[in-house]
């Protein structure tokens, strides 16, 4: 079983232990670079986007809230690309409102990972959109979001498809930002299984996200890739090449020779919370090593930041508990892999306390 002193250290680059915050803004950056080079592809660069409301209703879900279709359009040159968002926040008058930017597999609301009424309840607004309007889950490229940057074949550190899906959550937070509704300081990025990456990714490379939660994350999420159980490299490649770039390829079957490994994508949290929840029975996702990798950046959290990461360090006593007393909320529960009402309840009572 691989522990914390197997993996590549966050604070030691180039022969030199890292101790300051001026010479890990700088690790920041190299690790931003790393990891894009090596995993998820460069981000294209942000253009032009205008987004269009419509009031669907001011008295949804027993007259608790407000719901508004969004369609963001972008353009890039002569080339345009739009998708569609819905946005559904409380109708109490001059309030501002924490809000997710929710990363579905659906437009449906509600919908089996989505329960607004009770995120109402909770004074919780979310701005939410189907990926697959963004670009199609397939190892197709043309078509979706990319059309506004792509020229010809993708080469070795071309995006992939978990940017591609982060870029669009983070032009929904640029949106959020100019909405009156928002507490602008306390907008998270969330989303379930691959699109827990995606949340991941979009956090990690934008600050003003406030916190990032992943849901059942596991392989090239949260999941330290190093003796991991159940998905490896060599099956999430095989099964989805389009969410990587193509030189992550060159680690299938050699993990241990990363240069970088899951916890260097959380370091780029810090300090901001971060949420990893999982389940027991999802063991494809391997819960240990999701835990392992939130153990391995809590000394970014401690040593540079001066904040607690996570404060337990026996996986044993974690069932069905959550450890938040930090600002790292790691949590396994009985079950399956899925995005219950309870990981969402969760999720909004610790945000609200940080």
């Amino acid at each position: 079983m691989v522990t914390v002193k197997d993996l590549p250290k966050l604070l030691f680059h180039e022969g030199s232990a890292i101790s300051s915050l001026d010479d890990w803004a700088a690790r920041r950056e190299d690790i931003k670079l790393l990891l894009q080079r090596e995993e998820y592809g460069f981000f294209p660069p942000k253009v032009a986007c205008d987004v269009e409301s419509r009031l669907v209703g001011d008295k949804v879900f027993a007259g608790k809230g407000i719901h508004e279709e969004l369609t963001f359009k972008l353009q890039n040159g002569r080339k345009s690309f739009s998708f569609p968002a819905q946005l559904i926040y409380p109708n109490k008058p001059n309030k501002k409102y924490p809000f997710y930017v929710f990363i579905n597999f659906s437009r449906d609301i509600p919908h089996k990972y989505y329960y607004p009424e009770e995120l109402l309840d909770r004074e919780i607004g979310v701005l939410t959109f189907d990926y697959n309007d963004v670009s199609v889950d397939k190892n197709v490229f043309g078509e979706g979001i990319e059309s506004l940057f792509l020229e010809g074949e993708r080469q070795g550190t071309t995006f992939g498809k978990i940017i591609l899906w982060a870029y669009a959550m983070q032009r929904a937070l640029d949106y959020l930002l100019t909405r009156e509704e928002a507490d602008t300081g306390r907008i998270a990025a969330i989303g379930h299984s691959r699109l827990g990456k995606t949340a991941l990714v979009a956090a990690a490379f934008d600050e003003r996200f406030a916190m990032a939660h992943s849901n059942c994350s596991g392989c090239s999420g949260a999941a330290i890739s190093r003796d991991k159980e159940g998905e490896r490299i060599a099956d999430i490649c095989k099964k989805f090449p389009h969410w990587f770039c193509e030189n992550y390829k060159r680690y299938i079957g050699r993990e241990d020779d990363m240069p970088f490994d899951q916890h260097f994508l959380l370091s780029l949290i810090a300090p901001r919370p971060l949420a990893v929840l999982t389940a027991l029975e999802d063991t494809w996702a391997d819960s240990y090593n999701q835990y392992l990798s939130c153990l391995a950046v809590s000394e970014v959290y401690e040593k540079i930041y001066g904040v607690h990461g996570i404060l337990s360090e026996d996986p044993k006593q974690i069932l069905s508990r959550a450890y938040g007393e930090g600002n790292i909320l790691y949590r396994e529960r009985e079950g399956t892999h899925f995005f219950s009402r309870d990981d969402w309840a969760l999720s909004v009572e610790w945000f609200k306390t940080k």
